[in-house]
Order: structure tokens, then C-alpha cells, then sequence
């Protein structure tokens, strides 16, 4: 490999957040490793999802999202993976893109975001505010396999990830578990977020652990706004897809036109809505200030029509468990006390239903100048700062991302093309066989950590140069007392078969195979002898590291081989 790839292979075994954005094929790689991945297919025979057998992919889906609620925390402890260097990682990725690009669009390196991330102080909200010297996290996405060890991480009861990786399995799951097919499923990465939009029904985002609806989107709760944050107020960098990417800094595109046009008018419908009595009630549930211009009627509400004062309703709507305007408000009103039911309709407020009834009557599309007008001239005896509501309406019911443009360069490249019916075996049967003319698929068995197919330089690199956690034991430890504490930890790799774990994750998790160990403790000799050559024997169940002084490990993992590591500039040769 020259230098430019040995930076990509070397960024799909480490992952962070800053190489999924320099080198984007690196996302669908993630999710293919995933998909590779047999923890995601014995989800299939859990038993919330056997029964579903038959049954939608939708339905599965929303299985599928609480499961995820159940088994995953969302991990938001920055240093989870270290810290590192700010200028040697713009160094570093410099041949790529500029660093005032990075800084434009990173939160690690000086990324605000627009006026609404000002207001809400998302550096400190997101505890990047600490980080204004030279040293910043080392912001990691985790495999199937990390996110899911976890578990023997002090402090967690459950599974974990951040919202890249959560992005990554959610989008894995819904293929592998119900069976959605890869071409209807769209990534898309903001400097701070990362979700998916799933193209089924009225279609789904994913945000975090939760998913969320076209219903969901706009039902005006304060956990809906806070889903929309990303999409709202970001420059979407990224949107990935088994055809390919499209990244706004870069003018060459790989996604096909067809998949990337179908997606911006796939989701410009789903951030839409129209004027309804729920859109109406769901736009006043999130500006509680318009309330007191309103109020809502009920056809047969004991004995014949009434009225309520909106900001009435919505008091009673708080404690409840149902809702104004669905099909739920009868029952709401049920719990309303008498003297808040008026016989008769207040002449100084606003009618929800008569107003649905205009626009219907008049046609009326707010988004159009005339009937723009004709809409506020209804309005205006009735709210004095009639533009200030029509503004905060539209911006409620019509929301424009900013997606890269569709100007680019579209290199056609041949799709990642697996069916929900094919078997694990099958997958990588297929994604072997297109490695040389796919570099996503090729990243793919990177990111896997599959050393039986992999050629080892990026492992090894990584391994040496990108692993600080590890790094702690040779601040305040000897080699010899490391090398003791990793014969105390459990033997066990997160990986199976012939996969290997980075040092960070045998560090963080307390458990390794004695391979995984061994390049533990190079990383440690390495950080403290720079000069220092190791040498790495193993010969199936036997490890032997060799640093001037021999220490010995076992392993499961079937290898014979020799790596010799020249230094802390990680120059292998493999034997």
C-alpha cells in the first residue's frame, strides 16, 4: 500500500469520527461489518423476533426499536477511546482535506454550528468546551462487537455506542433482522449526528436508540424537537448507501443519481406536513405562546358542540396519556372538568376546525405567496404578531436540510448488491468476491477485523499509533508490571474466529486473547522505547513478543505467523 491507502486501511480498523469523515466510504464499510457480523443474526432468533416471523418489516422495525432500548445504552463519555493530538491529526489528514474545511465542520476542531447551536451552547451541552488546547478525544465508532463488550466495561449494565455507531447497527439490524432491503436505506452524517432514513412506509429515522415517524416528527413534543436538532440547524456532510456516497466537500460522488434523487425527495416529503386540526395542535404543542389565540370544538361532547380554550386543553393533555386533535381527544376530553367545556364558541379566539375548514375550502398552500396572504388576512383579528406566527409555522411544517449538492461529479461504481434472503455465509461469500472492484467492500473485512484475508500493515499501524487508553498502563506502570496486569485479564476476545481486537478494546474491556494481549504490550515497549524493534512469534496456541526481553502469552486465534515491528512508526513486516 503507498501512503494515502495505508491512512484509508489503517482509518477502517480505528474508525474514529474524524476518518469516517476524511475517507467516507468508511461508514457503509462499518455497516457491512456489521451485516458480517454473527451477534446481529442470532438477534433473528431471539424470541420478540421469531414471532414476528410473516409478519412486516415495519412491524419488525418497531420490535426492533425496542429491543434497542432495552439492550443498548447511548455512550456519550468522550474519552472513552483517549485523547490525541489536534495538529497531528490535521497533519495527518492534510493531504486529503484542508484543515479549514475541518475546522468548518468538525465539532473536535472548532465547529459551532449555526446561530441555533450558539444559542443552546452545544459545545459545552456535548462537553466539548474542555477541549480547547491541543489535546481532543479520540471520538471512536465501535463495531457490533465493541458496542456489545461493553457490557464488561465498569459502569454499564448494558450494551453500548455512540450515535455513529448506534446509525451503523440500527442500519445493519433493519437489513439482517427485518429484512429491509440495503437500497432503501440512506446514512446521514452531520458534524454532530448521525442517523438513517429508512425509506418504508411514510418513512423512519433513525436518532440515536429511538426511531422516529413522519407522526412522530411532527407531533410538537419536546423529544421530537430535540430528534429534529440535526436536520434543522446541520450542513449534512455525508449520505452514504450501497450504491455510494455523496459528501459536500468532495466533488467526486460514487452514490448512483437515481438512489441520491430519490432519497432528497423521499425525505424533503417526510420533513413536510400539511395544515390539519393535528398539525395545528401539534404546531401550538410546541409554541405554547400562540395557545391563548385558539381554541378547539368537539362536535358531540356531552350533548351537543363545545368549545375549549386551547391553552385549557393542553394543561389537561400534560398529565395525560392522550392527545388533542388524534384519535385519542375524545377520550381526552373525558377528563376535562365541566367548567372547562363552553357551550358556546369564544368570538375573540381562533376555531382549529373552522380554520382546516378554509384551507381546505380555499385550497390554501401556505408556501405560496397569494394564499400566503389569504391565510394571514383569516388570521389577523385574532393574533396581533400574525407574521411572527406564520413564520414559525412554516418553519414547523416545511423543514429544508442541507444536503450536499447534486452538482457533483457521479462516478458510476457497481453497488453493493446482497438480498435480505441471503444467508450470513452468502454475504460474505459475495462482498470476498467483489473486493477488488469495491473499496467499501474491501473496508468492509477491515473493519470486521478479519486477519485471515486482511494484509496486516493497518492492523499492526493502528495497533501502535492509534490505541491511547492503552497507553495510561506505560505512564504508570513498567512494562514488566503491564505485562502483569495483562495476565490477570480475562482470555477471552470480543471477536471470534481469526478477528482481532485493537489494545484500546482489550484495555477498556479487561479481555483478550493472548494475541491481542501481545500487541497490548508492543504498544507500551513501543511508546516507551521508540527505537525499540519487537517481534511478535506466534505459532497457534503459543505468543511469544520479543522486545530484547521475551514474554509469553497463549491464543486461541489458529495463527502462524511472525511480526516484526520496527519502531513507533509501526513498519511491519508479516511472515
Amino acid at each position: 500500500m503507498n501512503a494515502k491507502e495505508l491512512e484509508k486501511y489503517t482509518s477502517a480498523i480505528t474508525l474514529s469520527d474524524m476518518e469516517v469523515f476524511v475517507f467516507p466510504e468508511l461508514m457503509y464499510s462499518l455497516v457491512m461489518a456489521n451485516i458480517m457480523s454473527p451477534i446481529i443474526w442470532k438477534w433473528r432468533d431471539v424470541d420478540c423476533f421469531k414471532k414476528l416471523e410473516g409478519k412486516t418489516s415495519y412491524k419488525k422495525l418497531m420490535r426492533l426499536k425496542q429491543f434497542i432500548m432495552d439492550e443498548f445504552e447511548f455512550n456519550l463519555d468522550l474519552e472513552t477511546w483517549g485523547l490525541t493530538d489536534k495538529d497531528k491529526e490535521l497533519k495527518r489528514f492534510e493531504p486529503f482535506i484542508s484543515p479549514d474545511d475541518i475546522a468548518a465542520s468538525n465539532a473536535l476542531f472548532g465547529y459551532h454550528g449555526d446561530q441555533y447551536y450558539f444559542d443552546v451552547d452545544i459545545r459545552r451541552h456535548f462537553g466539548l468546551d474542555k477541549y480547547d488546547d491541543n489535546l481532543i478525544p479520540y471520538w471512536k465508532t465501535e463495531t457490533v462487537e465493541a458496542m456489545d463488550a461493553f457490557r464488561h466495561r465498569k459502569g454499564y449494565e448494558k450494551a453500548a455506542g455512540e450515535c455513529v455507531s448506534l446509525s451503523a447497527l440500527y442500519a445493519a439490524a433493519a437489513f439482517v433482522v427485518c429484512r429491509i432491503p440495503l437500497e432503501d436505506i440512506f446514512m446521514i452524517l452531520t458534524p454532530l449526528h448521525s442517523q438513517n432514513y429508512l425509506d418504508i412506509n411514510n418513512g423512519v429515522l433513525t436518532n440515536n436508540r429511538r426511531l422516529v415517524t413522519k407522526t412522530m416528527w411532527f407531533n410538537g413534543t419536546a423529544i421530537s424537537i430535540k430528534a429534529q436538532r440535526a436536520i434543522r440547524n446541520e450542513q449534512v456532510t455525508i449520505i452514504t448507501h450501497n450504491t455510494g456516497f455523496v459528501h459536500c466537500f468532495y466533488n467526486d460522488a460514487t452514490m448512483d443519481t437515481e438512489a441520491y434523487n430519490r432519497f432528497t425527495q423521499k425525505l424533503g416529503g417526510y420533513l413536510s406536513t400539511d395544515i390539519t386540526t393535528l398539525t395545528l395542535a401539534n404546531f401550538l404543542r410546541s409554541h405554547p405562546k400562540y395557545q391563548k389565540y385558539f381554541q378547539f370544538c368537539c362536535e358531540q361532547c356531552r350533548g351537543g358542540q363545545k368549545f375549549a380554550k386551547a391553552e385549557v386543553l393542553f394543561h389537561y393533555e400534560h398529565d395525560s396519556n392522550f392527545r388533542i386533535a388524534d384519535d385519542t381527544f375524545e377520550r381526552l376530553l373525558d377528563e376535562v372538568s365541566n367548567e372547562d367545556i363552553l357551550p358556546y364558541k369564544l368570538v375573540d379566539r381562533i376555531c382549529v376546525r373552522q380554520l382546516c375548514s378554509f384551507v381546505d375550502y380555499e385550497g390554501i398552500n401556505i408556501k405560496q405567496t397569494d394564499d400566503k396572504k389569504a391565510f394571514k388576512k383569516y388570521l389577523a383579528p385574532f393574533i396581533p404578531n400574525v407574521d411572527d406566527f406564520m413564520n414559525d409555522l412554516l418553519n414547523f411544517m416545511y423543514i429544508t436540510p442541507k444536503l450536499p449538492g447534486s452538482d457533483k461529479n457521479f462516478i458510476k461504481t457497481e453497488p453493493i448488491k446482497i438480498s435480505t434472503e441471503q444467508t450470513r455465509e452468502q454475504v460474505i461469500d459475495y462482498l470476498q468476491t467483489i473486493r477488488r472492484q469495491n473499496i467499501t467492500a474491501d473496508l468492509a473485512f477491515y473493519a470486521f477485523r478479519d486477519m485471515e484475508t486482511c494484509d496486516w500493515q493497518p492492523f499492526v499501524k493502528a495497533a501502535i499509533q492509534r490505541n491511547p487508553v492503552s497507553l495510561e498502563m506505560a505512564n504508570t506502570a513498567s512494562v514488566q508490571d503491564a505485562y502483569q496486569r495483562l495476565n490477570t485479564m480475562a482470555e477471552n476476545s470480543i471477536y471470534d474466529g481469526s478477528r482481532l481486537a485493537q489494545p484500546d478494546e482489550v484495555v477498556n474491556f479487561e479481555t483478550g486473547d493472548g494475541l491481542e494481549k501481545a500487541f497490548v504490550l508492543a504498544n507500551i515497549i513501543l511508546t516507551k522505547e521508540p527505537n525499540q524493534e519487537v517481534i511478535i512469534k506466534v505459532d497457534n496456541e503459543k505468543v511469544e513478543l520479543d522486545a530484547g526481553k521475551k514474554y509469553y502469552f497463549s491464543s486461541k486465534k489458529g495463527f502462524k505467523k511472525q511480526i516484526q515491528i520496527a519502531g513507533a512508526e509501526a513498519v511491519c513486516i508479516v511472515q
